[in-house]
């Protein structure tokens, strides 16, 4: 199937056709109160992999998915991959000029789109883009607008006949960019199925496995529904995150793993508090984007054990740089330091801390934190300046700032393009900043991001209006709603007389954060 076996086919489609159709008709997914078996998302995926076909998409075509979390987007993710095409996936929580962007720079041909998503898709309708199939009946499909169960239908359950190779592009995942427009991060076949096995590495999968995911697909719970796929696990899949919910499906469902982010675990312990639950079936909470508390862990450990695992990862060697294992979660004397770190680097990965010379710095000195994975992104989409920038001499360059200690845990520490991790969405402060700058009356604006009891980081920004009298709080508010994916909206508004500068005449965002009065 791989290199692996000294064949070279190392893509996908290799990797996900023979490992799928043994699992049969085993559960794979439930969603609101309906089970879905493996062989039935198989046979639908084929389906929709023969429309994709018929429409022109194989080897190096770009599908535009834009979904919410639904059974629609795990048969459109396998569809797409079977075709050996790009897969380009969009979240609900963007606004209309982030789909637009990334719909024309992706060079988009087809779009798979749910009723909710449908409208942005339209509205954008990017040069190239040919065929749109919409999760919505046929009656409501607006003209030229194929309804998903028209495209599937008639068609047949086999594996087309396509055969993408390894260094085909499989992936281009859209992160916040210092210009204040998202970059691709794009990754060829072999990266994302040598990335796959690595997350079935480091998640530490057994044979059965239930999976809750309620965070969106098009982000980190992608890859860790694929990975579970590969170990025929069942899935919960929901809309949207809910503590009660959560609680719920690990008490009567016994799910055995889940993923989070650190305020989102905050909330289920505070759901917990003072009742009486069997909780003793889940074995791993994997969390990312930030430590977790010493008080909240002492909590997590007394209510639902030792199940806790730290990821540290970017788009750009998705989610498995380094690791925080369950072991590593103690709290005595001994380990309680490792607390603040992210763990040590996974199997598939070497990662350094360098000085601006890129030059390897001594044990407990301070640098950027840079990795080397067989799953690094080949670079950024039509931006060759800032993928030389990102990838040198074989060394992806985080922009994140740390250190090592002598056991090789990773301790971060800044992050040295300012962007901000906020409920676990990654936001770059100049793309707020450009955004609000465009709001009448803002003089100037600097976007940071302080600590805050719930989100880790909230979005904060520092506004000196401008001379016309024309700046209003709610209207700048207003404004970035509309510019502006929600996670990515400040959270506050601070009127100030001027922005502090360092000694060199550069803007002070230390100063900024340092001055914060707190909420």
């Amino acid at each position: 199937m791989s290199d692996l076996t000294g064949k070279s086919d190392l893509t996908l489609k290799a990797v996900f056709v023979d490992a799928l159709d043994r699992f049969g008709a085993r559960p794979a997914l439930h969603y609101q109160g309906r089970t879905y078996g493996y062989g039935e998302i198989v046979a639908a995926a084929n389906q929709l992999a023969h429309r994709l076909r018929a429409a022109g998409v194989g080897p190096g075509v770009s599908v535009a998915l834009m979904m919410s979390n639904r059974p629609e987007y795990i048969v459109a993710d396998q569809a797409i991959l079977r075709c050996g095409a790009v897969k380009v996936a969009l979240n609900d929580m963007l606004s209309a000029s982030e789909i637009d962007y990334i719909l024309r720079d992706s060079e988009a041909r087809v779009v798979l789109a749910d009723a909710g998503m449908l409208p942005a898709a339209l509205h954008s309708a990017p040069p190239l883009l040919e065929t749109v199939i919409a999760v919505a009946d046929p009656d409501d499909c607006p003209g030229g607008v194929v309804a998903w169960h028209d495209a599937l239908a008639g068609q047949p359950t086999t594996v087309p006949e396509v055969d993408p190779t390894p260094t085909d592009p499989g992936l281009i995942v859209y992160t916040g960019g210092t210009t204040g427009l998202p970059k691709g991060v794009m990754h060829t076949q072999r990266n994302l199925a040598l990335n796959l096995f690595s997350h079935v590495m480091e998640m530490g999968l057994l044979d059965d496995e239930v999976l809750l995911l309620m965070s969106p697909l098009p982000h980190s719970a992608g890859f860790l529904l694929q990975a579970g796929m590969l170990k025929g696990a069942r899935h919960f899949l929901e809309t949207r995150f809910d503590p009660e919910l959560v609680l719920e499906r690990i008490t009567a469902d016994r799910v055995t793993f889940t993923f989070m982010v650190p305020t989102m675990i905050y909330r289920v312990l505070d759901r917990a508090a003072g009742r009486a639950l069997d909780l003793s079936s889940l074995r791993t909470i994997l969390y990312g984007a930030a430590p977790i508390t010493r008080e909240r862990l002492e909590q997590g450990l007394e209510v639902l054990g030792p199940v806790f695992m730290q990821l540290y990862g970017q788009s750009e060697a998705p989610n498995f740089i380094t690791r925080l294992r369950r072991e590593d979660h103690r709290l005595d004397p001994d380990g309680e330091h490792r607390l603040a770190s992210c763990g040590q680097p996974v199997v598939m990965a070497t990662v350094r801390v360098v000085d601006e010379a890129g030059r390897e710095l001594p044990r407990g000195q301070v640098g950027e934190i840079v990795a080397a994975t067989p799953y690094t992104m080949v670079g950024y989409r039509g931006r060759p300046e800032q993928t030389a920038k990102a990838l040198r001499d074989g060394w992806l360059h985080t922009g994140d700032i740390g250190r090592m200690d002598a056991e090789g845990y990773v301790y971060l520490l800044d992050r040295k393009n300012d962007m901000i991790i906020t409920g676990g969405m990654n936001v770059y402060s100049t793309e707020v900043e450009n955004a609000a700058a465009a709001c009448p009356g803002v003089g100037q604006v600097a976007v940071v991001g302080v600590p805050h009891p719930d989100w880790g980081e909230a979005v904060v920004a520092f506004v000196v209006p401008d001379d016309t009298g024309a700046f209003d709080e709610a209207k700048l508010l207003a404004h970035c709603r509309v510019e502006l994916a929600r996670y990515k909206q400040p959270k506050a508004v601070r009127v100030v007389e001027a922005l502090p500068t360092t000694v060199y005449g550069k803007l002070d965002k230390k100063a900024l954060r340092a001055g914060w009065p707190g909420w």
